[in-house]
C-alpha cells in the first residue's frame, strides 16, 4: 500500500527542520546540500518542494508571521488601552519572544532587497497591507472608545512604518540602542498628542 504524503505539511515540516540553521548561518552561508541534511531528507526532496533557499526562507517567514499573528491578537484582545495595544504591536521589533521571527525577517528582507521575485514581492506587499488594516482597526477602535482624538487615522501608516523603521534602523547602524524603550518613548510621546484629554 502506498503512503500518502500530505505535501503541504511535508513542505512546512521541511521548512521548520531548516529555520535554526538559517538563523544560525544567514542564507548566503547556508548551501542546499546542507539544508537537506538538516531537514533529514536528500537534495533531490528539497527541489521537490522549493526551487532554491530563498524559497525554504520564504516558506520559513510565512510560517512564522503566521504564528506571531495569533499571539499579537490574543495579546492585543488582553490588553485594555490602545496605548497598550500599540506597544504590544510593535513588540514584533523588539520582545525577546519574537527574536527567532526577527531574524528570519532579516533574511528574508535580505532576500527581497537583492534578487526580488514576483511571490515575495506579493507576499510583502500583502502581509504589509494586512498587518496596517490591524494596526488602523487598533487606533480606529481607539477613536471608538473615546480614547483618541478622530484626527489619529491621519498618524496611522506614519505609526505603522515607524515599527519597521526603527528595527532596520537598530540592525543597520549603531544609532538606536534600547530599541523597546526608543518604541516606548514613541508610542508615550504620540499618545500625548493624539490622546483625548479628559
Amino acid at each position: 500500500m502506498a503512503i500518502i504524503v500530505d505535501k503541504v505539511q511535508k513542505k512546512k515540516d521541511i521548512a521548520l527542520s531548516c529555520k535554526d540553521l538559517f538563523i544560525e548561518k544567514g542564507i548566503h552561508k547556508v548551501t542546499i546540500a546542507e539544508a537537506a541534511k538538516t531537514a533529514g531528507v536528500g537534495k533531490g526532496t528539497i527541489y521537490e518542494y522549493f526551487k532554491n533557499k530563498e524559497e525554504i526562507v520564504f516558506e520559513i517567514a510565512n510560517i512564522m508571521l503566521q504564528k506571531n499573528e495569533e499571539q499579537l491578537q490574543i495579546d492585543i484582545t488582553n490588553s485594555v488601552s490602545t496605548k497598550a495595544k500599540i506597544k504590544k504591536f510593535y513588540e514584533i521589533f523588539c520582545s525577546e519572544e519574537r527574536t527567532e521571527l526577527r531574524e528570519i525577517y532579516k533574511e528574508f528582507i535580505s532576500i527581497t532587497l537583492i534578487n526580488p521575485s514576483e511571490q515575495m514581492i506579493d507576499f510583502q506587499t500583502q502581509t504589509n497591507n494586512h498587518f496596517y488594516k490591524l494596526f488602523q482597526e487598533i487606533i480606529q477602535n481607539g477613536i471608538n472608545k473615546n480614547e483618541l482624538i478622530k484626527e489619529s487615522m491621519n498618524l496611522s501608516l506614519g505609526m505603522f512604518v515607524i515599527g519597521k523603521g526603527m528595527f532596520i534602523q537598530s540592525v543597520t547602524t549603531n544609532s538606536i540602542g534600547d530599541l523597546k524603550s526608543e518604541l516606548n518613548l514613541y508610542v508615550d510621546t504620540i499618545f500625548k498628542l493624539i490622546e483625548v484629554k479628559k
